[in-house]
């Protein structure tokens, strides 16, 4: 069984899930309840957490899924628990059925940062490992890593040098997908991914730039361009 304000808290949260796929802030929830300090949210989330009721989303900031509600959190409004059966503060509870939930939009995920990558001429990546806070809305399913760019080869293609490139891991790709391809198992460049004549051509979209034309065996796919982060000085 749940309090009053544990109920409302997450009929809260899972209402702002179903309405815009984004968990609320622990401010908004402080306000929704109508609490003197966030201190207050924090509590009931712990109880909710300890509950099975929620939990929160690892290497995520703001991120919850509701696990499971109360019987009668339906659209409508709150019914009100029997006296005659409960306290007046406390609500009975059952398993709620799964429901589809949205990924958080303003999420962050910390993804591996690898080094920096040529657009350019081939260069040696995967130099050590830091990490990258990313917004979860620029990533799809899938095991993600981030990569600095080095040079303008690709500027035709909207990636600049000192971007981050946003990479899906996999070791396969289609033609005319833009790839993080290892040469010779140990440079990696990014380019668009060619098959001719029986060979690997890896493009760049800048005329200025030669194709690079490689044996198949030269080349492996370690990863499809999903998306780019850009900083502004």
């Amino acid at each position: 069984m749940l309090t009053a304000k544990q109920h409302e808290l997450i009929r809260f949260i899972q209402d702002r899930l179903e309405e815009t796929g984004i968990s609320p802030s622990f401010e908004e929830m402080k306000d929704a309840l109508d609490l003197k300090s966030k201190s207050g949210v924090h509590r009931l989330i712990s109880a909710l957490e300890e509950r099975g009721f929620i939990r929160r989303l690892p290497n995520r900031a703001r991120a919850l899924e509701v696990l499971k509600q109360p019987e009668n959190a339906t659209s409508g409004g709150v019914r009100s628990a029997s006296p005659s059966s409960l306290p007046d503060n406390v609500v009975s509870l059952q398993q709620a059925s799964p429901k589809p939930r949205h990924e958080p939009a303003n999420d962050v995920i910390e993804v591996p940062l690898h080094g920096r990558i040529a657009a350019g001429a081939p260069i040696e990546a995967l130099e050590g490992q830091t990490s990258l806070p990313v917004p979860a809305a620029l990533l799809g399913p899938g095991e993600h890593y981030a990569l600095e760019v080095s040079g303008d080869s690709m500027v035709d293609a909207g990636i600049f040098d000192g971007d981050f490139a946003l990479v899906k891991r996999t070791n396969v790709a289609r033609d005319g997908e833009i790839v993080v391809a290892l040469v010779n198992d140990e440079e990696a460049t990014l380019k668009y991914l060619r098959r001719e004549n029986g060979m690997i051509r890896l493009d760049p979209a800048n005329p200025s730039h030669e194709p690079q034309i490689y044996q198949p065996a030269q080349v492996q796919v370690q990863g499809k361009l999903a998306g780019l982060l850009r900083r502004y000085h």
